[in-house]
């Protein structure tokens, strides 16, 4: 009778929350209170424009402020890690899809989000959500989105294609379906170098802060309760109080979801790297740890878990289930599109035509692109044929764009205004390589020391995101008033500014590059005695140059997108600017003649032609050289 009260006995205790239970639950409840305080008033009425919301410098309400910042950071995120996974994977697993979407990725990262912003806000206020603050949320977090997705898709999309050929036969040795090796193989894969990236995103969107919570877009200035905008009435102001609280409450909520988002996550994800011997040292997490101490929060969390698991593991055929989704969402398209042209009788545009006519071919080429299994049993005559529409779309759908922003750019500039934007492309181009340059000489090295030290990494990479995500406007209470004392020129001493924020997309994926660099190879270069020159020429600089590679690319194209905030300074009423398509398009995006917005989308357009012949003439053929003959496999 004794053991059978001690049994259970015991059993009641197991089932009682420790309390490690107790410490997880109240740092829960205290997430979802911040959450639901700075919910509080997004979707309150929409004043009128002109009449900006003020925004109050005094510091308690940089709390608030910070906590509306983060929420709007974490839904882009959110939708930044959907766009990756559906968009990267699209890119590397089809060729034909992979002509398109890469350069649309190049050029996406190097339209400015001022660009961005001037259509997308009278879209979320005026069509979606009209006369409600929650349209110029949805502004601000799209803006938000647009600087963290593109790097994230980045890195997902060269993990994707460089998967260890042996692992992928042994996952095909145990006929997976593309379903369960994309989940089971490539996703674990490609975590490592994603979560880095993930965390160099979210100090990005820091970055552009100030650009998508206050932005003045044809006169009218819109301003939402944040960090950002907090800091730009600070700059106005000329009050160096307030923009040294800003810097510390950055640090501090940088510090704070380190420790209670990224710590856990890296540490977590530490059981996905490739390699045949365990490293000597592995990421730590107090978080973590305590998580798995807690009974209640584990019980809690172990049918989500399994749910995940069947998820993973459904033996879903690509190559049956995805063109039924295509036809499904262009039929939706198409519906859309009828009733667009239905209600607003229009016909003379052909939009309503070409769409019915091209339903039924872009199916069946959709249906190609996303199906390689049926590509590869067609004949060779058959897939050329294929490829041969497939580029003839391209092309008419380019040369259709070119034209269509050839009509609406003539109406008001001439051949002269689109001579001054290309040679002001050229003066940034110039800068852009320079500084790409210097930032490649000093910070290899320097990353790959920390990253094949994972507890120094532990230490600096609350550092790293903090330097990541000090917005350059932070340094125009510096910048101007020494140009001003020295007359420094600003078409030089202004440039730095543009690889500031950016340089850190170079040192996130190399510091991701040498971590996940496996340990046994570092072990056989010490067997063997490899070091000095040697060890960086035949050993660490193969392994790492894919993941520099992805860094590099986003670092060139997050510069260009810099180069609108960096090329023009401001600190209360003295303004110093630049040559440089970022000045250009900074100056039309602030102007409020009628011509304004045709010269941001010449600015813009002309900013994409030199991203992507950059990228296709430089970056992507380095790239693929990396791809083929610089992998662990």
């Amino acid at each position: 009778m004794l053991p059978r009260f001690a049994s259970l006995s015991t059993m009641s205790r197991r089932a009682l929350p420790n309390h490690w239970d107790l410490i997880a639950m109240a740092i829960i409840f205290s997430i979802i209170i911040a959450i639901t305080k700075g919910a509080h008033g997004i979707n309150a009425p929409l004043p009128k424009l002109e009449e900006a919301p003020t925004i109050d410098l005094s510091y308690w309400n940089l709390p608030y402020y910070a906590i509306r910042s983060v929420i709007r950071m974490a839904i882009a995120m959110a939708a930044s890690f959907v766009f990756t996974f559906t968009y990267a994977t699209w890119a590397a697993k089809s060729r034909r899809a992979e002509m398109v979407l890469i350069p649309m990725l190049d050029v996406l990262q190097s339209v400015p989000v001022l660009s961005f912003l001037t259509i997308t806000v009278t879209f979320f206020t005026d069509t979606l959500f009209p006369g409600s603050t929650l349209g110029v949320e949805c502004a601000a977090i799209f803006a938000i989105f647009t600087a963290q997705a593109w790097n994230m898709a980045f890195s997902f999309y060269q993990s994707l294609r460089t998967v260890p050929h042996d692992l992928s036969e042994v996952a095909d040795g145990f006929h997976l379906t593309g379903w369960q090796k994309f989940w089971n193989l490539e996703t674990p894969f490609a975590v490592p170098g994603l979560l880095w990236n993930t965390m160099m995103s979210m100090s990005g969107s820091w970055f552009f802060l100030v650009a998508s919570e206050a932005i003045t877009v044809h006169g009218t200035t819109v301003k939402l309760p944040g960090i950002g905008s907090y800091l730009a009435t600070a700059i106005d102001a000329k009050d160096w109080g307030a923009v040294i609280a800003t810097v510390i409450t950055m640090f501090v909520v940088i510090l704070i979801y380190d420790q209670l988002l990224f710590r856990p996550v890296v540490a977590w994800a530490d059981k996905f790297r490739v390699e045949l011997s365990a490293a000597q040292t592995t990421d730590k997490s107090w978080l973590l740890d305590l998580l798995n101490r807690t009974r209640w929060v584990r019980h809690a969390s172990r049918p989500v878990q399994d749910l995940f698991r069947r998820f993973t593991l459904l033996r879903i055929d690509r190559a049956s289930i995805v063109p039924k989704v295509l036809l499904a969402l262009l039929v939706v398209f198409w519906l859309y599109l009828a009733r667009h042209v239905f209600d607003t009788q229009v016909y003379n545009d052909g939009t309503f035509l070409l769409a019915l006519l091209l339903i039924v071919p872009m199916f069946v080429l959709a249906k190609w692109i996303w199906a390689p299994s049926s590509v590869a049993d067609a004949s060779p005559a058959t897939s050329r044929l294929i490829d041969i529409a497939w580029f003839a779309i391209i092309v008419l759908g380019f040369l259709y764009a070119a034209w269509e922003i050839a009509s609406y750019v003539s109406q008001s500039l001439s051949m002269s205004d689109v001579w001054e934007t290309f040679w002001l492309t050229c003066y940034t181009l110039a800068r852009v390589a320079v500084l790409m340059l210097l930032a490649t000489i000093f910070w290899v090295p320097v990353s790959v020391w920390i990253g094949l030290r994972p507890r120094l990494a532990s230490f600096i990479q609350p550092a790293a995101q903090f330097l990541a995500a000090y917005p350059v406007n932070l340094l125009f209470p510096i910048a101007v008033p020494l140009m001003a004392m020295f007359n420094l020129n600003p078409d030089i001493w202004l440039s730095p500014l543009i690889v500031f924020g950016t340089q850190w997309y170079i040192v996130f994926n190399v510091v991701a590059g040498a971590s996940a660099f496996p340990n046994d190879l570092r072990e056989v270069s010490a067997n063997f005695h490899i070091k000095g020159w040697q060890w960086w020429k035949n050993v660490i600089l193969p392994g790492i140059m894919p993941y520099y590679f992805t860094g590099a690319i986003t670092a060139s194209g997050g510069s260009w997108n810099a180069a609108i905030v960096a090329e023009t300074v401001k600190w209360g009423d003295q303004t110093y600017s630049a040559h440089g398509i970022g000045a250009y398009i900074a100056d039309a995006s602030a102007s409020t003649d009628d011509n304004a917005f045709q010269k941001v989308v010449l600015g813009t357009v002309m900013m994409s032609i030199f991203v992507i012949l950059f990228n296709r003439l430089f970056w992507r053929r380095l790239y693929a050289y990396a791809e083929r003959k610089l992998r662990v496999a």
